[in-house]
């Protein structure tokens, strides 16, 4: 199943879009193209790499199976998505392009993540030195 991103045009006019009404908006969005195709392969973290990091957390002879691989690869890119949507809505509330680490450390104390968020706040300031 295939998923559209629409990316607004900053430079549309601000009074055209004043102008219409928005079923006209509406239906001019359902008849213009989706400007990229996410493919399903690329919402996923990279299988192998999530095997790694399972494998690491299991005692040497420790085995995974393939669905608890592919079980953790869903759940950890869910989670990334859902930490990174709140962190690009601040940013767009603010008006700036570019995510950066305060910003996932926010959406993470914001959605309740703060046990994770202590952590990867010392990762951070670590990465940072």
């Amino acid at each position: 199943m295939s998923e559209f991103i629409r990316i607004p045009d900053e430079n549309q006019d601000k009074e055209e879009t004043r102008a219409h009404s928005s079923e006209q908006q509406q239906a001019a969005a359902a008849q213009s193209p989706p400007l990229f195709e996410v493919r399903e392969q690329d919402r996923y973290l990279p299988i192998a790499n999530v095997g790694r990091v399972m494998r690491n957390a299991l005692p040497p002879h420790g085995k995974l199976s393939k669905e608890a691989k592919e079980t953790a690869q869903e759940c950890v890119s869910e989670f990334i998505s859902f930490i990174t949507s709140q962190a690009a809505e601040k940013c767009l509330l603010e008006k700036r392009k570019t995510l950066n680490g305060e910003d996932i450390l926010f959406s993470m104390y914001t959605l309740g993540f703060e046990n994770y968020a202590e952590t990867l706040k010392i990762y951070l300031a670590k990465y940072r030195e």
